[in-house]
């Protein structure tokens, strides 16, 4: 049986929930996004730029076998592992489980609470640009 979303997302908050100290929780963040496979070249254009980002962030989706494989990058650290986070949780899932999906895990691991207002924002603009290719994806192929 596949990992659903809600899986990924205990799995994160029981990672989390093993620091107390918001500094160590920034340290997995950084260490969550240095892990992040890096993009390829070519999938950092303009149009795979996320809008409502203060630092510059690129979101890839590709649609294989009735599932969205997200790959994303940022040029800031913190930035990186929230993208990190937000592609473990919904990258490899169809459309429609993508949609359906409720990520409590945000506010569990304190990580809205903890973020200035840009990255709040930036934060928002890429699940919803996560959401919009779901939707694109879903239309597209699944109609």
């Amino acid at each position: 049986m596949s990992r659903t979303i809600n899986d990924a997302q205990d799995e994160i908050i029981e990672t989390f929930s093993a620091f107390d100290e918001w500094l160590d929780k920034y340290a997995l963040l950084i260490e969550l996004g240095n892990s992040l496979e890096t993009l390829d070249g070519r999938h950092k254009t303009e149009s795979n730029l996320i809008e409502g980002c203060q630092s510059r962030v690129w979101l890839h989706a590709e649609y294989t076998d009735g599932n969205v494989l997200f790959r994303g990058e940022s040029d800031a650290v913190i930035v990186k592992g929230i993208i990190s986070l937000l592609i473990n949780v919904l990258s490899g899932h169809s459309p429609q489980e993508i949609l359906d999906s409720d990520l409590y895990f945000i506010e569990r691991i304190g990580l809205r609470e903890h973020l200035s207002p840009t990255r709040s924002n930036g934060l928002l603009a890429m699940l919803r640009q996560m959401r919009m290719y779901a939707l694109a994806f879903q239309m597209k192929y699944e109609s």
